[in-house]
């Protein structure tokens, strides 16, 4: 059976350790930690090409391989692999606390509001916070965020937290309050409650149970799109259609979407949300 690679940790030359008797390579590592020290970054097919998915602050990773300044990972959130810009990353791992809960936020380099910001965060990024003072959390990789726009507790409605993105430009591959598509928001909203979600719309069709009414949360498919559902008749999504974050009556999606020639419908999908992961 062909691997995805999507999610196999191995470049032409090198593989995770753990595939050593399934997948053939000159050579197997076990893996060198690391994580995001920036805001955002691309993780690309192959380095300097097309994105496929964004990490954000925090997120980490397992190197597998490096050349020419970019880095061969796997994301530790969803197993999902690509090239990174190696300076992008840092081996440095203090204790994750906090993540951001607002759809972004500014780090100041005091902990003043009218101090100049030095860096902006989006939703879901992972904060190690050593101490508080005048509202603001200090970061142990330097800054100063405001504490009403972090948590250390999972949200309970991924619904709400992709309704906090309304608005937010489309962007392929996009994982952040800067841009996000589909399957990103879907992610957003579940990882934010503290539940596994893969990155791509292909992926979570495949991840969650089946079921045949609809209720708040599920996840509806369509060929290459993933929405979720507000109630039983509307839905949040991130659209080439607006090129941003709406809401749209479910029945009315499946009508344009057909009409373009970009269906059919695949049906609703129920994530478990009681199924929680370690948080933050």
């Amino acid at each position: 059976m062909p691997h995805d690679r999507r999610l196999t940790p191995a470049t032409d030359r090198i593989a995770l350790e753990t595939l050593r008797n399934t997948l053939p390579r000159p050579a197997y590592t076990p893996g060198k930690p690391a994580r995001l020290a920036v805001p955002l970054a691309d993780l690309c097919r192959t380095p300097g090409e097309a994105r496929d998915r964004q990490l954000n602050f925090g997120a980490d990773v397992l190197v597998i391989d490096d050349r020419d300044g970019w880095a061969f990972v796997q994301a530790q959130a969803d197993a999902y692999c690509g090239w990174i810009k190696a300076a992008t990353l840092t081996t440095e791992r203090p204790p994750v606390t906090h993540r951001v809960t607002a759809p972004a936020t500014h780090v100041y380099d005091r902990p003043d509001m009218k101090t100049p910001e030095t860096a902006s965060l989006s939703l879901g990024a992972r904060l190690s916070v050593t101490a508080t003072q005048n509202g603001f959390a200090r970061l142990a990789q330097g800054g100063w965020v405001p504490v009403q726009h972090l948590g250390d507790q999972p949200a309970t409605d991924p619904a709400a937290v992709a309704l906090t993105l309304i608005g937010t430009p489309y962007l392929w591959g996009g994982n952040s309050r800067w841009g996000i598509d589909c399957s990103g928001l879907a992610q957003a909203g579940l990882s934010a409650c503290g539940v596994a979600c893969p990155g791509d719309s292909d992926m979570q069709q495949a991840a969650f149970a089946v079921v045949q009414d609809i209720r708040r949360n599920d996840l509806l498919f369509w060929p290459g799109h993933v929405a979720i559902a507000l109630d039983d008749t509307r839905m949040i999504h991130a659209t080439a259609f607006t090129m941003s974050v709406v809401i749209e009556p479910i029945q009315t999606a499946i009508a344009r979407i057909d009409a373009a020639g970009q269906g059919p419908f695949r049906g609703a999908r129920r994530p478990d949300l009681a199924a929680q992961t370690l948080f933050p």
